[in-house]
């Protein structure tokens, strides 16, 4: 008994010496000290919750290439003319960026993201560009990059919550680290949806002009570009088949005014 005594008191010695600075300073700093408390505190649950929100399940940015996007089945004939396309809920076929002529990328650059090839997986002009147009009762935009687009489609869902986009800005600027901007733009191409079953630019173009977008022209480009921010309402094939053409010339005039075309060709 009397040696657990003696075990007590030295331990509670110890633990006094411990915290004797810590009592020296609550008591002639006593605010200043209440004051770190807090901020300590404060920072620890804000680090935390950012984890639950943000950090907390998210994808890996390498999903984007080693989880490939399904691609449709084709049966052929003997002469190489595709009869049947056999896929789920996406017809798509996958091209190199090298087929994809260059009137669909500059169109696609100009309509979606024209600061694709100078920012880091988003861009403040767009959004703040997109948010005075959106203000201003001009057409909706959404000043979401091709990147961010990106990592919507492939790597989280669609939900509109402030959660999800701040994932979708982080995951954007891993991706951006991870792939150059051609193997980014590539995936976009070959990922977006064009409308109904269409999820790739080769077979948007199979659809609306029954060839293969490795012959597209500049017209057609220009329409197919037009189609990813609203496929059922810009599609030509749809009610009102106006607002196809009319989207056609906006991409058009856009990218006359990044310099990839000439109001000429226009």
């Amino acid at each position: 008994e009397a040696q657990a005594r003696k075990h007590s008191w030295f331990v509670l010695q110890v633990l006094s010496d411990i915290f004797f600075s810590y009592k020296f300073t609550l008591k002639l700093y006593a605010k200043s000290a209440f004051i770190a408390v807090i901020l300590i505190t404060t920072a620890f649950f804000l680090t935390y919750s950012l984890h639950e929100i943000i950090f907390k399940d998210l994808p890996q940015v390498t999903d984007l290439t080693a989880k490939n996007p399904q691609v449709s089945t084709k049966i052929l004939d003997r002469n190489g003319v595709v009869l049947f396309r056999i896929y789920e809920n996406e017809n798509r076929t996958i091209l190199s960026l090298s087929e994809i002529p260059d009137s669909v990328i500059a169109a696609t650059i100009a309509i979606e993201d024209k600061d694709f090839f100078v920012h880091h997986g988003f861009s403040m002009s767009g959004i703040t560009r997109a948010a005075l147009s959106n203000f201003q009762g001009k057409s909706l935009q959404g000043g979401s990059t091709i990147t961010q687009q990106l990592v919507k489609n492939r790597l989280l869902t669609s939900e509109r919550t402030f959660s999800r986009k701040i994932r979708e800005l982080v995951l954007a600027i891993l991706v951006e680290i991870h792939y150059s901007k051609e193997e980014i733009l590539e995936m976009y191409l070959n990922q977006v949806a064009y409308g109904g079953n269409s999820y790739s630019i080769e077979e948007a173009s199979q659809k609306f002009f029954g060839k293969s977008a490795r012959e597209l022209n500049l017209s057609e480009s220009a329409l197919l570009a037009g189609l990813p921010q609203a496929p059922s309402t810009y599609t030509p094939f749809g009610a009102n088949p106006e607002l196809a053409y009319t989207r056609q010339e906006e991409v058009l005039r856009r990218m006359v005014e990044d310099g990839y075309i000439s109001p000429e060709q226009a």
